[in-house]
């Protein structure tokens, strides 16, 4: 999706990794928790908890680990509170980035994305210092299966899509941030598998940058990835 993913980063370098696993489920579980927190523990009324158990299980989360999480932000289980907040960055080359965290802990949070981009040439910046880059939207990843892009354009139209854009073997469809579920529950029903979809973040203007560049940049989205607390990164390449 447009950014870059986290749980992308997972999937390819930890997502088969036992030792890591409950790393990952702690990961997956706090978003089930704020989302059973803001709207109740029913998926079938709560839009942003099915999301995040779509999410969870796609990781193959155990369902005890997803009740449980539902429980914490219903408040039947304690634990301890989280908050979802938004960093705002840059890096070499021009590059503006935000970077969603979800946390029990801010303090340590700020501390170690800060820490990140100054060991590796970046600068953890001040509110409003990337964001005016930026317009949240609904993203929605639909798989292709066979269907060529004229048909799943026309399906986006159909849905109520505002944008919609193909790369690297995925088909991307953007909503208004208040036509998400019901743009998602529109590709559904004309029979199309949504792979992903959340409110994400894409930029206004874009940059280009050098290989060397580029490079400098990967080991910061490397790093950023090993944080626990990181969900997701969104930058203006």
């Amino acid at each position: 999706m447009s950014g870059h993913s986290h749980w992308a980063g997972i999937k390819q370098r930890k997502g088969v990794n036992d030792a890591r696993r409950a790393k990952v489920f702690t990961r997956l579980a706090k978003p089930i928790t704020i989302a059973a927190r803001e709207g109740g523990g029913n998926p079938d009324t709560n839009f942003k908890l099915r999301m995040a158990m779509d999410k969870a299980r796609e990781f193959n989360m155990p369902k005890d680990n997803i009740d449980r999480a539902i429980k914490r932000g219903t408040g039947e289980l304690k634990g301890a509170e989280l908050v979802e907040m938004v960093y705002e960055a840059s890096a070499p080359g021009g590059i503006m980035l935000l970077v969603k965290v979800t946390t029990d802990n801010k303090n340590r949070a700020v501390s170690e994305i800060k820490t990140v981009f100054n060991k590796l040439g970046g600068k953890l910046g001040e509110a409003g210092s990337a964001m005016w880059n930026f317009e949240q939207v609904g993203g929605i990843i639909v798989e292709l299966n066979g269907k060529n892009t004229e048909e799943l354009e026309m399906a986006a139209i159909e849905a109520g899509a505002k944008d919609m854009l193909s790369e690297e073997g995925a088909f991307i469809v953007y909503t208004e941030i208040q036509d998400l579920q019901k743009v998602q529950e529109n590709l559904e029903n004309s029979g199309l598998k949504v792979t992903e979809s959340g409110l994400i973040y894409i930029p206004k203007n874009t940059v280009k940058i050098d290989e060397s560049t580029h490079l400098s940049y990967e080991k910061i989205l490397e790093a950023l990835d090993e944080l626990d607390d990181v969900e997701e990164i969104y930058d203006n390449l």
